[in-house]
């Protein structure tokens, strides 16, 4: 009997960042937990007043860009999608390939707590296309939600 390692429920900042390539200034994600493999996932994105895109989206006024909160949402997805791939330093790369029925809510602002439901909507262990839905909340305020679709561009060892 071979003991398979468990699938964690939770990637801190260390294994987001063993699992998607992105890095400062574009990683948007700062934790992922209640992790369920194949299934769903809760990102936390930490805004901070130190982030470049408030220098100019809005000086006196900064707003996270909606943009931004939905590439939050994605990168979410693909911690869920590559803990549960177990692809951990296996240069995973994943590719937009459309944005549904995106709707925003209310302004993410520095101090804000930005939590990102993901869920699978379509897409299987090992596959390579994948739908999911997305809602972002601040202290449980609708802040943005939409569908989105990826591609996981596994390694040739996956």
């Amino acid at each position: 009997m071979t003991d398979t390692p468990a699938i964690p429920t939770e990637a801190d900042i260390h294994l987001i960042q063993r699992i998607i390539p992105h890095r400062y200034p574009f990683l948007l994600v700062d934790k992922v937990r209640d992790i369920v493999p194949n299934t769903s996932a809760i990102g936390i994105k930490n805004v901070t007043f130190n982030e470049p895109h408030f220098q100019g989206h809005f000086p006196a006024t900064p707003i996270m860009p909606g943009v931004t909160i939905i590439e939050a949402m994605a990168q979410t997805a693909a911690v869920m999608v590559g803990v549960s791939m177990n692809m951990a330093d296996k240069d995973l790369l994943v590719y937009f390939m459309g944005i549904d029925k995106c709707k925003f809510r209310r302004k993410v602002v520095p101090g804000d707590v930005l939590e990102m439901a993901v869920s699978v909507t379509r897409g299987k262990p090992g596959g390579k296309v994948w739908k999911f839905e997305g809602k972002a909340t601040v202290e449980g305020e609708m802040a943005a939600e939409c569908e989105f679709t990826a591609m996981m561009d596994l390694p040739k060892d996956a």
